[in-house]
């Protein structure tokens, strides 16, 4: 496989009652083909989430803007636009950052979750800006990520996102 330049089509999910930002670092091949946040079957991101806030798992486009909405979260990715192959975090490279200043100005965002060890190194490279909340770091929901359990992550998240 080779480099592709890539640029991130699809909008943030958020709104002025948003209180909680989490942030991947890019779209994956199936979230890009989708347009929308962790479109890819395997990723676990809907289930823990909707785990952790005790919902049914949310299938659609719109079940899945309605369901962040109604928790106040807000959901964005690090990055613009990248040089990638294929969905590989790990080859990421000329990296043009998202302005997170268009979040945090309009929505009363109280923390920011990254996705991942990536999505948070990316943010704290590109993003972390004096007198933004405080960033933490979460175990990745991608399915690269096999050590951790739809379980394991459920507990880990809920520290996070229950609150």
């Amino acid at each position: 496989m080779e480099y592709t330049h890539v640029v991130h089509t699809f909008e943030p999910v958020f709104d002025d009652k948003s209180e909680i930002l989490i942030l991947g670092s890019f779209p994956s091949v199936k979230s890009r083909e989708s347009q929308f946040y962790y479109g890819h079957p395997k990723n676990r991101f809907w289930k823990v989430t909707a785990g952790v806030l005790g919902e049914e798992v949310p299938q659609t486009v719109a079940e899945k803007r309605a369901f962040l909405l109604r928790n106040h979260i807000a959901v964005w990715d690090v990055i613009a636009s990248c040089d990638i192959i294929g969905s590989s975090d790990s080859s990421i490279r000329n990296v043009v950052a998202n302005d997170m200043q268009m979040i945090l100005r309009q929505a009363n965002i109280h923390a920011i979750y990254a996705n991942g060890d990536k999505a948070y190194q990316l943010f704290l490279k590109y993003c972390k800006e004096e007198g933004q909340p405080e960033v933490y770091k979460l175990p990745s929901t991608s399915p690269a990520n096999a050590a951790w359990s739809v379980e394991r992550l459920i507990a880990a998240w809920s520290k996070a996102i229950s609150g």
